[in-house]
Parts: structure tokens; sequence; C-alpha cells
């Protein structure tokens, strides 16, 4: 597991050179009070807790947790009742003419990954993390309403990293786009690619996988697959890529180089693989992840205009304190620094 201990590292050292203000939505949660912690402690970030006070200092108590002067905004009490007027009336200028009225807005604003993805918005947070206990959708929309796309017209993937035996695996897209056409997953892939490089500081090589091999056949997926990988040599030929490949041909140079000697990844082993749907990469990283094929990381948001981070439903400490660290170095990557 020495190459995964190095990303690991490396994301922390570059975490910890700019810490970043992270807005907690589901502090009412021991899991994510701890993670906090260990994240303030090693200075990875800076939290910010959302729920109820008395229930987050009750769990502070009881597990004798060290969080310091950290702030704690009930979204719901009186206290935050100007902060949710101002961040309603945002959020209403965003969404008058998608069907809120202003009482709706003000009334989203009580939500608490409606109020950590608004704080963000307005600069007086750099990322929201949230997840832990809500289905993925209930986190994902609240930050596609507000934050939108990094880029107009562009979808929002993810990807989750799955530490192997044989290094870092990158596998995407896991959670958003159900059936991507071939032009959605060349884009797919260049989100991957691209945060392989800037976040994790590694060389993207990107594998379009499927059933088949470099036209063996015609059937409607591989032919989708095999337009996707076409088109992603033209657009971004500085990328190293290519497909459609089998996922054991893929990972065996031998075999690839004796039966398939055109191929870009010879001599370049895949380290980003695109799935040629939702249901594939989905049940690839859970079948890895039951199998203790690989620790899995993520899913790791891609393409938001501003960092959102989500949890996987009842996840570790540890993993928590994993996605605080990228959602830092996502922060600090969207911040120019």
């Amino acid at each position: 597991m020495g190459h995964d201990d190095q990303i690991i590292r490396r994301l922390t050292n570059k975490a910890k050179q700019h810490p970043k203000r992270i807005v907690f939505a589901e502090a009412e949660d021991y899991r994510v009070l701890k993670a906090a912690q260990i994240a303030m402690d090693e200075r990875i970030a800076i939290p910010i807790l959302l729920g109820d006070e008395d229930r987050i200092n009750a769990l502070i108590e009881k597990y004798n947790l060290d969080l310091g002067d950290t702030r704690i905004i009930n979204p719901q009490s009186k206290c935050s009742s100007d902060m949710v007027k101002r961040y309603g009336k945002m959020f209403f200028e965003k969404r008058q003419r998608r069907g809120y009225n202003l009482y709706e807005a003000n009334n989203e604003m009580t939500k608490r990954n409606y109020f950590g993805c608004m704080m963000v918005e307005s600069g007086e947070a750099d990322a929201i993390i949230s997840g832990i206990s809500r289905k993925y959708a209930h986190t994902i929309k609240p930050a596609l309403q507000i934050f939108g796309t990094e880029t107009p017209g562009k979808k929002v993937s993810s990807m989750y990293m799955m530490l192997t035996k044989r290094g870092p695996l990158f596998l995407t897209d896991t959670t958003m786009i159900p059936n991507p056409t071939s032009e959605e997953l060349v884009e797919i892939a260049f989100q991957a690619a691209m945060a392989v490089k800037e976040m994790m500081g590694m060389e993207p090589r990107v594998a379009f996988l499927a059933y088949s091999n470099f036209g063996s056949s015609d059937d409607v997926e591989p032919k989708l697959v095999r337009s996707a990988a076409a088109q992603m040599k033209d657009k971004y030929p500085e990328i190293i890529s290519d497909g459609e490949v089998q996922a054991n041909f893929a990972f065996n140079q031998q075999e690839l180089k004796e039966n398939y000697p055109f191929s870009n990844l010879i001599g370049h082993e895949p380290n980003v693989l695109v799935f040629p749907n939702l249901a594939s990469a989905n049940i690839a990283y859970k079948l890895m992840q039951v199998m203790k094929s690989g620790e899995a990381i993520g899913p790791i948001v891609l393409g938001m205009k501003q960092p959102v981070h989500i949890l996987q439903l009842g996840c570790s400490v540890r993993e928590i304190v994993n996605m605080i660290t990228i959602a830092t170095v996502d922060a600090q990557i969207k911040g120019g620094e």
C-alpha cells in the first residue's frame, strides 16, 4: 500500500499549506465531530458545524472531544434568522424564475444543506461536506441549485479513488449520469483526468472500458464507448487514453502488447477507468470495496462551480478525514492557489 500512503500524504501536506473553512452539514454525528477534531488538530481544515448547539455540545462532552472555539450554527434558531433571511434573498434571486417565491426560499435556508451551500456561495466558507445520513440526491440537489456547474452547459460527474495494492485507481462516473452519451463520456473522462492531475498530482492515463476490445463488437454500447475514446484523442491529445478495451486487457501489458500493439496504453497502465454507464461503475467500486480489493474514497464530485463533497452512508471517521482533506485541496484549486 506504499503508493497509497504517498498519495494521502501528498494530499494532506497540500491541505496543510492553506487550511480551508469546511462546513459540516451533519454535525450532530459523533463521526463527523471526531473527524472535524482530527482535521483541526492536524491543521487540514477549519471546521464550521451546523446543527443544534446543545446536541453537538452533548456529543462533544460525551466522547471527550476538543473542538475549541469551533463555530456552531443552527439554521433553525432565532440567532441565525438574519443569516437565513440574507441567504433566502440570495437564493430567491437565483431561483425566482425556477419555481421559488421568497417565502419558500427563506424556508429552504433553514435546512442545513441549503444553508451550508449558501455559506460557501457567499464566501463565508470554502467548501461543504454532507451526506453521512442522507440520500445522495438530497445532498447534491441544493449544491446544483446554488452553485451550478463549473462550465455552463456541462454536467457534473463523480469519481471514486480506490486505494489498491497496485496503486490508486480512479473510477468514473460512479453516482451522477446514468446513461451518458459518447460526448458526455468524454467530459466525464476529462473531468476525472484533470482531478487526478491537479488534485492528486499524478499523470492521468485513461482507459475507456467495455466488454469488447477495439472494435470486436458492433453492439450499441461498445460503439458508444469506441466513439468516446476516439473523440477523447481528438479533443484532448495531451492526455494518454485509449479504448474501447476490456478491463483484463487494460491491466495486462503483455497481453495488450501481443494482441493490440497499437494501443496507447502499452507502457502506460491506466489509473483512470471510464465505465460505459453509472451502473457498471457503481457496481465495480462497491464490489472492490466489499471484497477488500481496495479502500474507497469518495464520491469526489467533479465539475461543480464550488467545492461540495459527499460522504457515503455509514462511512468511518477515517473516510471522513480523507474527504475533508480532498475538500480542502479542491477549495485551494478552485481558489487559484
